[in-house]
């Protein structure tokens, strides 16, 4: 994977989410690679031979969080703070201090079980909160879809040791994918370690954008007898089997009392 640097741009910007206003992405691209990804058609580069960094991270974030009172910052919305690079570039794990000497806490979203270790900075922010996104429980057909991450079974053991140092847990089972995500089996693998399950299914808008045509092309290739029943709920939100889907999950919620947050 080629690393380079970025041209310079705010590291600190406007978060999308609910309750948080502030999101920094500690690369610009991820080389995982998921195929499915909603950010693969705004990539700079071509995420399965270069991603970029920052030329000093620590320096111009700490000038941009002047700016700003103390708050939660989010990582993980337009690339993985965790992914494989992190392991030698340690950007997230520079942000991460910085955050935790000027009294910032952090939310972050990953597929990698690199996080723990940064446990030690974690359980000492006040309220820090870790999900893992998780899609399949079969690794065969993972592989299909996001090859370069790791298996399922390794991303829970990596929030049952955050659970037991007493760091926020969540876990975003997304995307659901018809015919294919075993929904209800994860959600019994990860119920006992994550505090909250958000629920989101896989959705398209555009037949000529990157994601969906690597999509496509999986499900041609490994799922053709089903393409034809997929590709419709993929392109409505209001087909049928969302509002089935999304009537199982509410049953399973109240009869189980379980904190799922469904979204589909």
């Amino acid at each position: 994977m080629k690393v380079s640097i970025s041209t310079k741009r705010p590291i600190l910007s406007p978060c999308g989410l609910k309750d948080i206003e502030y999101q920094v992405d500690t690369y610009i691209g991820c080389e995982h690679y998921c195929h499915y990804c909603y950010a693969l058609p705004h990539a700079e580069t071509d995420w399965s031979k270069e991603i970029l960094i920052h030329k000093d991270i620590v320096d111009q974030l700490d000038q941009e969080l002047d700016k700003i009172a103390p708050q939660t910052i989010y990582l993980g919305y337009q690339t993985d703070p965790y992914q494989p690079c992190e392991k030698d570039y340690c950007q997230t794990r520079k942000v991460l201090e910085l955050l935790f000497k000027r009294g910032f806490s952090a939310s972050i979203l990953t597929k990698s079980d690199l996080v723990v270790r940064d446990i030690d900075i974690l359980k000492e922010m006040n309220d820090a909160a870790v999900s893992v996104s998780v899609a399949f429980k079969n690794n065969k057909t993972r592989k299909l879809f996001e090859a370069n991450t790791i298996e399922t079974e390794k991303r829970i053991t990596a929030l049952q040791q955050l659970k037991e140092a007493g760091v926020r847990t969540g876990t975003l089972l997304c995307p659901i994918i018809p015919y294919i995500t075993e929904t209800f089996q994860l959600i019994d693998m990860l119920e006992p370690y994550a505090d909250v399950i958000w629920i989101y299914g896989l959705g398209f808008n555009d037949r000529s954008a990157e994601n969906w045509l690597n999509v496509e092309k999986i499900l041609n290739c490994h799922f053709s007898t089903l393409l034809e029943k997929i590709e419709p709920i993929l392109f409505s939100k209001e087909h049928r089997y969302w509002a089935e889907l999304g009537q199982s999950l509410e049953t399973l919620r109240t009869e189980r009392k379980l904190n799922l947050n469904i979204h589909i």
